[in-house]
């Protein structure tokens, strides 16, 4: 794009969709990972067993929670799964040896939805000769590091046929796993043909009550045919660790004898997803408030079902809103989430505001989260709005990123959802010139002089254009991590979204979906 005319939003839309810097942004915000730990164990835990996969066995849209809620209290099971991975990528992305640094006793291997090679012919696909040979690669290793390794083929996708029953896509990868098993005399869960079996059995219409939902290219919500709800979760985990304790009878009595029923949050989340009211209250600071934020978009980009408060208050920081009293008004919204953003003014030098990131700014974020949790909702940290100053052709946000890593550092020690808003605004920057980025500018707010005093435009506040573009962006991620909301976001269509479904970022413990 070398043009310097106005870009629409959609088009802005348009070079999301195929942005290498969004993509990585879009990836896990990775799990806390500190290899010197890796293999500390919870305490009055006698083994440990690692999911090892992509995102059907991830915790938030795949069957990790319910496989582990299915296990007693002696097993420290830990969810080592990623989203979008293949047996190819995987390995490629560090996260095997990752997984081999937390020293489990048991490896549940499952692989094959993201290694079936299709007609776009991804990177991440392999052929099953490769497939087959990539298990082998970990079934060796893993006994190489004295683990012992587990094969379970893939659930299936709930593609029902015109006949009522189940047609997969993943049996040419189920029989080359299953083959690998017997070659080198692997514990096997067929969890393909029981997961077919079942749905057989119980038929299309309960097989959805089991999904998640996504937007197709129209933009309608419908449902998920890969990924699984929390009910899912606890139907298919039930699967997997019943049949883990009869691949391997020595595991049998971690089992729990009872399937495990939903706790509290899964139950109140299969309510939002099934069409409870929900309160969204959003904090922060003037890139959040209504005059100069994406705040007032976000809510636009919500269904009726919704109540959008935005509560984020011009020149504040994570001090000054707890120090004036705004965060106890906020709070006592009793909203269902929080989103909460801040970075903008934490880095000002006045006392009154100005915390440092990894200590001060930290600890208040520590804050928020501990009393958004005390009243039983759900914190969700989003790092700071990028500023559109370029330097040398590209934004420059070397200052805020400061606090932007700070963010999710806490948010992966807190296992809360973390939005890398700065990430994903850069990258729409990335593609601009600076008279490009310019479009998004807005003009005669209040705290325009304070953010900008040497600037002739204000480069941090957004116009309604700006509003739409990072309004949007934030509710599409906000339901590719909190999957219970996407009924509750419109949906526009393809050409013209960030994205099309619930496909990216995850909680740190809560991989995403492929």
């Amino acid at each position: 794009m070398k043009s310097s005319k106005p870009v629409s939003w959609t088009v802005v839309i348009a070079m999301l969709l195929s942005t290498t810097a969004l993509t990585q942004a879009q990836g896990d915000p990775a799990r806390q990972f500190d290899g010197q730990s890796a293999a500390l164990r919870k305490p009055g835990t006698r083994i440990r067993i690692d999911l090892i996969g992509d995102s059907t066995q991830t915790d938030h849209a795949g069957y990790g929670r319910g496989f582990c809620a299915n296990l007693t209290a002696q097993v420290d099971c830990l969810n080592m799964a990623k989203g979008g991975a293949s047996t190819s990528t995987y390995r490629e992305e560090g996260l095997w040896a990752r997984a081999l640094q937390t020293k489990p006793d048991y490896m549940v291997i499952q692989f094959g939805h993201n290694d079936l090679v299709s007609k776009e012919h991804l990177s991440r696909q392999v052929p099953l000769e490769q497939y087959a040979e990539n298990l082998k690669r970990y079934v060796l290793e893993a006994r190489a590091d004295g683990i012992t390794p587990v094969l379970v083929t893939p659930v299936t996708r709930r593609y029902f046929g015109s006949d009522g029953k189940i047609h997969s896509d993943l049996s040419a990868y189920s029989d080359a796993m299953r083959s690998v098993a017997r070659e080198l005399k692997v514990p096997l869960i067929d969890l393909q043909s029981e997961s077919i079996a079942w749905l057989d059995r119980e038929g299309e219409a309960v097989g959805n009550t089991l999904a998640i939902t996504k937007k197709d290219a129209a933009g309608k919500t419908v449902f998920d045919k890969t990924h699984l709800n929390w009910a899912g979760s606890f139907v298919f985990g039930r699967m997997v660790a019943v049949g883990l304790g009869n691949a391997v009878p020595s595991l049998k009595h971690y089992v729990r004898s009872r399937a495990a029923k939903l706790p509290p949050e899964g139950e109140k989340d299969m309510r939002i997803l099934n069409g409870a009211a929900v309160t969204i209250v959003l904090v922060g600071d003037s890139t959040v408030a209504p005059q100069g934020g994406w705040g007032p978009a976000f809510c636009a980009d919500m269904t009726r079902n919704v109540t959008c408060i935005d509560d984020a208050l011009n020149g504040r920081s994570t001090k000054s809103l707890i120090a004036e009293g705004a965060w106890k008004r906020a709070l006592a919204q009793r909203g269902d989430y929080y989103l909460i953003q801040f970075g903008h003014n934490d880095e000002k030098p006045d006392s009154a505001r100005h915390t440092d990131p990894g200590t001060t700014y930290d600890a208040n974020l520590r804050v928020y989260i501990a009393d958004v949790r005390a009243i039983g909702a759900v914190p969700v940290l989003i790092s700071p709005l990028a500023r559109r100053t370029f330097r040398d052709g590209k934004p420059y946000n070397e200052d805020l990123q400061r606090y932007a890593d700070a963010a999710r550092h806490v948010a992966e020690e807190e296992d809360v959802t973390f939005i890398d808003l700065l990430s994903l605004s850069d990258a729409v920057l990335d593609g601009m010139t600076q008279a490009q980025a310019d479009d998004f500018d807005a003009t005669g707010h209040p705290d325009e002089n304070a953010e900008n005093p040497t600037a002739k435009l204000d480069r941090t506040h957004l116009n309604d254009r700006g509003k739409k573009v990072f309004g949007r962006i934030v509710a599409d991620q906000l339901i590719r991590t909190r999957v219970e909301l996407g009924p509750d976001v419109i949906g526009v269509t393809a050409s013209a979204a960030p994205s099309a479904d619930n496909r990216g970022p995850m909680t740190p413990k809560q991989l995403s979906p492929q």
